[in-house]
């Protein structure tokens, strides 16, 4: 193998291992771990950013007229998790709803949420008809 093509080689290997690195980078920025509501207990001392689902409580949806944000409760039906959520309520958003929220346990035991996502309701979902022919 002749000079030029290691340098060729080295240079295609220099650019792979750079290419890899960044991919590896990017994933472990944007990766975010996914649990519910029992399972956040564990997170409860870390310091950590996760995602949680789980159902919003009847009658927990606390929300100040004219302000971003609300305070709700959501449960997986065995444990229940105070939530505080800073920024625009989605329009689906309401008691029962599958919710998943994503941030943080703060000092007092309150998930402090920056995303807010809803669940479509099935009544969205394509209805079944029976067509006759």
């Amino acid at each position: 193998m002749n000079k030029a093509k290691k340098k060729l080689l080295i240079g295609a290997l220099v650019i792979v291992a750079a290419v890899s690195y960044l991919v590896y980078a990017g994933i472990q920025e944007t990766s975010v771990y996914y649990l519910t509501v029992t399972q956040s207990s564990q997170m409860l001392a870390s310091n950590k950013e996760f995602r949680m689902e789980g159902n919003v409580v009847p009658g927990s949806i606390k929300q100040a007229p004219d302000s971003l944000g609300a305070e709700f409760v959501i449960t997986d039906s065995a444990k229940q998790a105070p939530i505080k959520y800073h920024g625009t309520i989605p329009d689906m958003f309401k008691d029962n709803i599958k919710v998943v929220v994503q941030g943080k346990y703060d000092k007092n035991g309150v998930f402090v949420a920056h995303t807010l996502l809803t669940s479509c309701p099935s009544k969205y979902e394509a209805s079944k008809q029976n067509n006759k022919i």
